[in-house]
């Protein structure tokens, strides 16, 4: 592979069914340094890995007898900009509608005049009659010529594609429509001739056989379909529309002077500041630097509950500021923004097949021939076994109007389309068609712990620490404050918090990988970290083992400390499990699936996070290249899905035949995986796991129902029932109807898509609810009743007061987030609950008073006094 390979993509035009689909791709590959060529029907796009220029690819294109030129990628452009292949998209919908109109009016004409006396409808009298059969044949011709006219693109595409020796569905309508118009000319003629010679005979014979009418239908009927399968089609792309119309035209951009103008959310540029007020959406991804805010974003994570953004927060463009105002410096704009990047994301997931396409691929590319050979073998036959050439060309037509391909074309794309937009609606990114079809095989889900089953915010839970506690606290945090660890982070917070500052800065730091971290504080060496850095420390494991299996076995993660070398105690730390994680499990694990925990934390307190939830395994103290050859071990069992957030679970992600990515996780995680799960919930893996297998079920139905179609309505459309006592034998006209209707099924039927819903956990997911570890159903104590060696060991639960607060003024989730949130920051309160709709607060405390619980109700808004 050259070192210029990069994927490419372009728009095709010309492409009307999967056997021209074929034929491009076919053509494409053959050219040297191609990589992954693969052309989506739905879409009208080439997208390929290549190691040359433009030219030789549109050159390839140009000789299969397609159009090409490369598309505007939305990574390069503004998310709400139209593409040239989207305004090319709604030209050729109007031309559509237009020859629609003329045909359908036309063909009403001429079915009127050639089948019209036979309900008994009355015609001219210069219609009427033997001596009038050539004016009736003209008539009718000359109401033909317009519907002919106006659908030539069937004529032109299709004889060229044949010429080319790559017949398509054009290439059936035109010989059929050519076969049918050409008989109805020679009728013509036959019946001038038997006018002039008196044979009356023969004028009354071809008089009932004109085909005009033949002709005209077939190409009316195929534009009824095509223009409907257009509109249907349409709607696949509903979730991208939505997405690409979430940008607003306009923004306010704050001059120096402060004064808000508006300008094109187009023309701004990273480092500018815009103002955004409530009702206003977003107009390009900022980080806010005044004034506070509730943005919703359920358009790009599908959470419906509005957040809270105040200065340093980062917002996304394209969601929309539910109330405050804010002042923020836009960092990305165009291609670089989230929303673009999403968009680009379904895109190419739609544009990539998945593997199961391949089936219908590989018919495509002969289907058309053997159509066409089996309409030449039917009116052969039909002529041998002894009938007139007007019922073998009946025949020969129907095999050919009846067999499109569109359908086998359609089946794969139009599911893949809108099960990847039905994904991004639920905040579920899905980067490919295959992705998909290996999300409905897994039969093995390994889930990371820290992050992703866990809520990644650790707290200290138990402290150990033999002599000189806050000291050795404080010094310890020092040294963390240089590791930047989820652990660590919980230390420094704690030691914050109880103001405890160290007696030196932190030096000679080192992080030790797998192990911990090392360095020296004033005069002494501290070692912070597991089992294997005490040993290495020569601290034997009999002092530290009863701090490591008593800390771990309550689910609790150790932190062992020596300081000069010797054992010092142990600091515990407990990060909860994410409120549905234990049902997500759950709802795998019915799936038939198993689920395994996969973390580099010691294996007591891995065991009890993974019972807590419910997994079948549990591998523990893993180094992340540790991961990689775990999730490669397990993958010769069976298919298996990686769910992380880190970059140490990169490669693990990469390794994984479907990673899926917690989108709140590292920039690296996310680009490793397969899947992106734009929210916290561990309830979307199961969510992907069901998009998955209803998208690939329903590309098999599509399949199922194009290739049952074909199998009988080629048969039927030969005449293989004519010599039963059904004497069924199909007319042109009926077969270019079901051909029609065919199409229309499949894209209908993915479109049943739409209804799909997310996986929903009996977990409330509001502000005021969720697991706390310890509560029903929870295998886990939390840190506050979790025995011997709490944090607030001097205190007992007889020292709590407890306060119940009215609060007027609360109306939705968002206040009581906010009550909640100022009451925690009361010095001595140990637990909040509000109720939205007992419009109180129960709050429970040790040192805080009830005046300061009602001051900081009242200062966050509300109203709020004591209830006796």
């Amino acid at each position: 592979m050259g070192d210029n390979m990069k994927k490419r993509k372009y728009t095709v035009t010309g492409m009307t069914c999967s056997a021209c689909s074929a034929h491009v791709e076919n053509s494409v590959k053959k050219l040297p340094g191609t990589y992954k060529v693969s052309v989506n029907l739905l879409t009208s796009t080439l997208t390929l890995e290549y190691d040359g220029d433009d030219s030789a690819i549109i050159e390839a294109v140009r000789k299969a007898g397609y159009g090409a030129y490369p598309s505007e990628s939305l990574s390069e452009g503004r998310a709400g900009d139209k593409s040239a292949a989207r305004s090319d998209a709604e030209r050729a919908a109007r031309e559509m509608k237009t020859r629609l109109i003329i045909s359908l009016a036309f063909m009403i004409l001429l079915m009127y005049v050639a089948m019209g006396h036979m309900l008994g409808a009355p015609l001219p009298a210069f219609l009427s009659g033997t001596a009038n059969a050539v004016s009736y044949a003209l008539v009718q011709l000359l109401l033909c010529a317009p519907i002919l006219y106006v659908n030539r693109a069937y004529f032109v595409n299709g004889f060229s594609r044949l010429f080319k020796r790559a017949p398509n569905m054009d290439s059936l309508v035109a010989v059929g429509a050519t076969a049918s118009l050409v008989y109805g000319i020679f009728a013509l003629f036959r019946m001038s001739y038997g006018l002039g010679a008196g044979d009356t005979a023969t004028v009354e014979r071809y008089l009932h056989s004109l085909y005009f009418e033949s002709s005209g239908m077939i190409l009316a009927l195929v534009t009824v379909g095509k223009y409907l399968e257009t509109l249907s089609k349409k709607r696949t792309g509903d979730a991208l529309g939505k997405l690409r119309k979430l940008v607003p035209e306009k923004a306010l951009i704050v001059g120096e002077d402060g004064a808000e103008r508006e300008t094109e959310s187009s023309a701004l540029t990273p480092g500018e500041i815009i103002a955004v007020k409530a009702g206003m959406s977003v107009p390009a991804d900022a980080e806010i630097i005044g004034g506070a805010a509730f943005v919703n974003e359920s358009a790009l994570t599908g959470e419906s509950v509005p957040v809270e953004k105040g200065a340093g927060d980062k917002i996304t463009g394209g969601t929309f500021v539910k109330s405050g105002y804010v002042k923020a410096k836009v960092t990305a704009v165009g291609g670089e923004s989230v929303l673009a990047k999403i968009i680009a994301l379904v895109e190419d997931a739609g544009a990539a097949k998945a593997p199961i396409a391949k089936i219908a691929d590989k018919v495509s590319g002969i289907f058309v021939p053997a159509v066409m050979l089996i309409a030449l073998a039917t009116f052969i036959g039909w002529l041998a076994g002894g009938e007139d050439a007007e019922f073998a060309l009946t025949a020969a037509v129907s095999v050919l109007v009846i067999s499109c391909p569109c359908a086998l074309g359609l089946a794969t794309p139009v599911a893949v389309m809108v099960g990847t937009g039905k994904g991004a609606e639920n905040g579920i990114l899905v980067k490919s068609g295959e992705a998909l079809e290996t999300l409905s095989k897994v039969k093995y889900v390994v889930f990371d712990k820290t992050g992703t089953v866990t809520e990644g915010r650790p707290e200290v839970a138990d402290i150990t620490i033999r002599e000189n506690t806050d000291e050795t606290i404080a010094a310890v945090a020092a040294l963390e404050k240089k590791s930047e660890h989820p652990l660590g982070e919980a230390v420094v917070a704690y030691a914050t918090a109880k103001g405890l500052k160290s007696v030196a800065e932190a030096t000679e730091y080192s992080t030790l990988q797998g192990r911990g971290i090392k360095g020296k504080v004033g005069s002494d060496e501290y070692a912070v970290g597991n089992a294997r850095l005490m040993e290495e420390c020569g601290v034997q494991a009999c002092e530290y083992e009863n701090d490591l299996q008593e800390i771990a076995g309550r689910g609790h993660t150790p932190l062992l400390v020596a300081v000069n070398g010797k054992y010092a105690g142990a600091i515990g730390t407990f990060d909860k499990i994410k409120p549905d994680a234990k049902e997500a499990v759950a709802e795998i694990k019915k799936s038939g699936a198993k689920v395994y925990i996969l973390t580099g934390d010691n294996p007591l307190t891995a065991r009890a996070v993974g019972d807590a939830v419910g997994a079948d395994e549990v591998i523990a103290g893993v180094l992340p290249d540790g991961k990689e050859k775990e999730i490669a071990k397990l993958a010769q069992k069976g298919k298996v899905a990686m769910v992380g957030d880190g970059i140490n679970d990169a490669p693990a992600l990469m390794r994984a035949d479907v990673g899926i990515a917690i989108g709140s996780g590292s920039d690296i995680a996310v680009d490793s995986a397969d899947v992106i799960l734009m929210k916290d919930n561990v309830a979307d893996v199961v969510t992907a796991m069901r998009l998955g297998a209803r998208t690939i079920r329903n590309i098999k139905e599509n399949l199922f129902w194009a290739f049952f179609y074909n199998a009988l309505g080629i048969p039927v459309a030969a005449g293989v029932l004519y010599h039963t006592p059904l004497r069924l034998m199909l007319n042109p006209m009926i077969g270019a109807l079901a051909m029609s209707l065919s199409s229309i099924f499949v894209v209908t039927n993915a479109l049943r898509l739409k209804f799909f819903k997310p996986t929903a956990t009996s977990v409330a997911k509001s502000a005021d609810a969720g697991c706390e570890c310890g509560g029903e159903g929870c295998a886990l104590p939390s840190p506050a009743t979790s025995g011997q060696n709490e944090i607030n060991d001097e205190r007992s639960v007889n020292d709590m007061k407890e306060y119940v607060i009215s609060v007027e003024g609360m109306m939705c989730m968002h206040c009581v987030a906010r009550v909640k949130a100022a009451i925690e920051k009361v010095s001595g309160v140990e637990s909040v609950e509000v109720s939205l709709e007992k419009k109180n607060a129960v709050v429970t405390c040790s040192t805080g008073s009830v005046e300061e619980i009602v001051a900081a109700v009242a200062a966050a808004g509300y109203e709020a006094k004591e209830t006796k």
